[in-house]
């Protein structure tokens, strides 16, 4: 009896400003890769211009099965995989689904490598991101919620009204 093959999303540490190049690459050889892309407005000594740079530097996702883990290393452009408790890191979808959730929302999201110390767990319960979980802190004075990814040392801080809110157990 054969076994069921099984796709999980790994996070992927590429080459410095090679995120886009990585996953065109990725991408023609059949692998399913996310690059989680912010528009920003770039200012030039003649010019200013929207371009869509990647919003955690030095990062994708590619969903793939263990096979296909060397594939990925050797396409130009990776450097690592991410490695928690001495294994290679994978990622819920739902992790996934969240940030693709959060990208697609007019929601003004900030980046972090700050590590923070555990708050009240809460749910979003009206808006654009109704549904999702993370956990509230203060920051800079502003009630802000954070949806924590894990096993890649970094996290989403968006900003959100308080009657957004509610606890979650």
């Amino acid at each position: 009896m054969e076994q069921a093959v099984t796709y999980k999303w790994y996070p992927v540490y590429t080459n410095p400003r090679s995120e886009k190049k990585a996953a065109e690459l990725l991408y023609k050889n059949g692998i399913e890769i996310y690059l989680p892309l912010q528009r920003q407005l770039k200012q030039w000594s003649d010019r200013k211009k929207w371009v869509e740079e990647p919003m955690i530097k030095s990062y994708l996702f590619v969903r793939i099965t263990v096979k296909q883990q060397m594939q990925v290393l050797t396409t130009k452009g990776i450097c690592r995989f991410i490695y928690f408790s001495g294994k290679v890191a994978s990622m819920p979808d739902r992790q996934i689904t969240q940030l693709q959730l959060l990208l697609a929302s007019e929601t003004e999201l900030e980046l972090t490598d700050q590590i923070f110390k555990p708050g009240e767990k809460v749910k979003v319960k009206a808006g654009p991101l109704m549904g999702l979980t993370g956990e509230l802190i203060d920051y800079r004075s502003q009630k802000k919620m954070i949806v924590r990814l894990d096993h890649i040392g970094q996290a989403i801080m968006v900003q959100m009204p308080a009657v957004f809110l509610e606890p979650f157990e």
